[in-house]
């Protein structure tokens, strides 16, 4: 997997891209097929942006958060993107356990 984390109006600190890091290592625990993903963070006033582009194996995903607190915006960002890589996933391979089930011929 290819991380890129840039910074826009912000300078990206080694502590920074360690927080980033770690919290996107949840999103290849639930899907290992991340090809990419690019990081683009933000400071806008009183604005934290955090903007994801992740690619996957069959499709694109695009996250942002925007919170007062940069570590929380990143927070904000995982949650949502877990949710949509699982949601992914569980429609890519959700239904080959289920038509399975459904067609085992019972013992006799």
């Amino acid at each position: 997997m290819n991380l890129t984390i840039n910074g826009h109006h912000l300078d990206i600190t080694p502590a920074i891209r360690d927080y980033v890091e770690s919290k996107l290592e949840r999103v290849t625990r639930h899907f290992d097929h991340v090809i990419d993903m690019h990081v683009t963070m933000s400071v806008d006033k009183l604005q934290q942006k955090v903007e994801v582009n992740v690619h996957l194996r069959g499709k694109d995903i695009h996250v942002e958060a925007i919170e007062a607190d940069m570590y929380a915006a990143i927070d904000v960002l995982a949650d949502k993107l877990d949710r949509q890589v699982i949601k992914h996933k569980e429609k890519r391979y959700g239904d080959r356990h289920s038509d399975a089930i459904k067609y085992q011929q019972p013992a006799a």
